[in-house]
């Protein structure tokens, strides 16, 4: 099998930097081989985990089965040790298809990438896309009850390019009056930041009392890490919650043309759920994808990560800045 200079990224190299992203291909030329149903015989699939995961491949696999049945091309999954592996990686033309939260979209728009959304995650068959960014504190905390509390405490926030771990965070610590902008600085002024890396590190920084307050995804707090034996209910206590944020979402490299675009997002809005795994013996039990947890993917939009953009203007963000 032919395999182009953009498709030297192999599972191999499992955790990846974003300058490994960038510096190992180039865009593609065009003249790579191509399966019978147009497209080039390796996609490239990058995302990065929302938690401490040692084998994130594995909530991927289904997804992975499917694109691999629907378009004839092997499918190698990269995971970036960082948003930016995968932001960067798909504007210098090495990933074709990426899996990344709503912010590290828009961010990569502003860049420059040219990519088409295929679809957003959903927790549940029938419920919209979309998830809450929640304020976090011990249950047994008395000092903390609100983000007007968070003033010089010990902050876990996620990462400085997280939507829900830090984007959304900063514009309602700036609506609380608590910091004057979105600026890592001005939130340094007003507290101590922690960047976890993690939502579930800083759940569990939270829960240990190295963090007085913190910030991480609404599954992450109710389901995921109880379900995981990590959290116990009652250990955390929520005392903010963002309004709906738009779904993570699987984008297009446009590079890949608009046929094999549409045939993608067919693929996902007609195949990429649990009871189609099922039915097509992909999965022999109930399965879920990413390591979100999710149902399956709908039909997702540019204009639906409008909100995210709106934030980006409020909170004057560098990490939003092209």
């Amino acid at each position: 099998m032919t395999t182009s200079p953009r498709h030297r990224l192999g599972i191999a190299a499992a955790l990846l930097s974003a300058t490994a992203l960038v510096a190992s291909g180039c865009s593609g030329s065009g003249t790579e081989a191509t399966t019978a149903q147009g497209f080039p015989e390796t996609l490239t699939l990058a995302a990065i985990p929302a938690e401490n995961s040692t084998d994130l491949k594995a909530s991927y696999d289904p997804v992975i089965e499917r694109l691999q049945r629907e378009t004839g091309a092997t499918v190698e999954f990269v995971q970036a040790s960082d948003y930016a592996g995968v932001v960067e990686g798909l504007i210098a033309g090495n990933v074709d298809l990426a899996f990344f939260g709503p912010f590290a979209y828009v961010v990569a728009g502003i860049n420059g990438a040219k990519m088409t959304p295929l679809g957003a995650v959903v927790k549940d068959e029938g419920t919209p896309p979309g998830y809450q960014s929640y304020g976090i504190t011990r249950s047994d905390n008395t000092s903390v009850n609100g983000l007007t509390d968070y003033a010089g405490k010990k902050v876990c926030f996620v990462d400085p390019s997280s939507t829900s771990g830090f984007l959304y965070p900063s514009a309602g610590l700036i609506e609380e009056g608590v910091v004057a902008s979105g600026s890592e600085a001005d939130i340094s002024a007003a507290m101590t930041p922690i960047y976890a890396g993690g939502h579930d590190a800083s759940a569990l920084a939270v829960k240990a009392g190295d963090c007085d307050a913190g910030f991480a995804f609404d599954t992450m707090v109710d389901k995921t890490m109880i379900d995981s034996g990590e959290l116990a209910p009652g250990d955390l206590k929520t005392v903010w919650k963002s309004e709906t944020i738009a779904g993570s979402l699987f984008a297009a490299n446009d590079e890949l043309g608009t046929a094999a675009i549409d045939t993608l997002k067919k693929v996902f809005s007609e195949g990429m759920n649990v009871n189609d795994f099922i039915a097509d013996g992909i999965c022999t039990e109930e399965c879920r994808i990413t390591d979100e947890r999710a149902w399956g993917v709908v039909p997702a939009q540019d204009d639906d990560y409008d909100g995210i953009r709106h934030v980006c203007e409020v909170t004057g963000s560098e990490k939003c800045q092209g």
